[in-house]
């Protein structure tokens, strides 16, 4: 067989919006030329949300796959909603804090695990408020000036 390649994509505006509370891992239910897509990589979930329908299942919503390049008439809907699958106990302890004010559930990364599956890591998340995002902009602004100003005395230094 090939390659596995080595598939992450992240939501990086995720990070900046929300307060992540809790991880957890989920399969999606996915077709097969969906499945073909991802492992090409043309996945957007920057704009994606979760949320619970009647029946208590856990469903992925504005998550952008691109049509399959070699699909056919059975190519998919690239904006469909996707069902993901946890189990029972995790899927009653999101609904249970969803409830609550203030929490929602974003998707943080897509990947591939060992076996080849396609996984997405979800989180339980709240809001951030503008001046806890002045202060992730603070810090990630002094990260980088710090790596700017290790990178400028190691260049001096040769």
């Amino acid at each position: 067989m090939g390659e596995r390649k080595n598939i992450e994509l992240k939501n990086k505006k995720a990070s900046f919006e929300y307060q992540i509370i809790q991880t957890f891992e989920a399969g999606i239910m996915l077709t097969g030329t969906e499945v073909k897509s991802v492992k090409n990589a043309k996945v957007n979930i920057n704009e994606a949300y979760c949320s619970f329908d009647k029946s208590g299942e856990l469903w992925i919503k504005n998550m952008h796959i691109s049509e399959y390049d070699l699909g056919t008439y059975s190519n998919h809907d690239p904006r469909r909603e996707r069902k993901l699958l946890l189990k029972r106990p995790e899927l009653n302890k999101l609904l249970r804090r969803v409830m609550e004010k203030g929490f929602t559930i974003v998707p943080l990364r897509v990947y591939l695990s060992e076996r080849g599956i396609i996984k997405i890591e979800i989180a339980l998340a709240t809001g951030k408020k503008s001046f806890d995002k002045r202060n992730s902009i603070k810090e990630k602004d002094m990260t980088r000036d710090e790596t700017r100003y290790d990178k400028l005395n190691k260049w001096k230094e040769h």
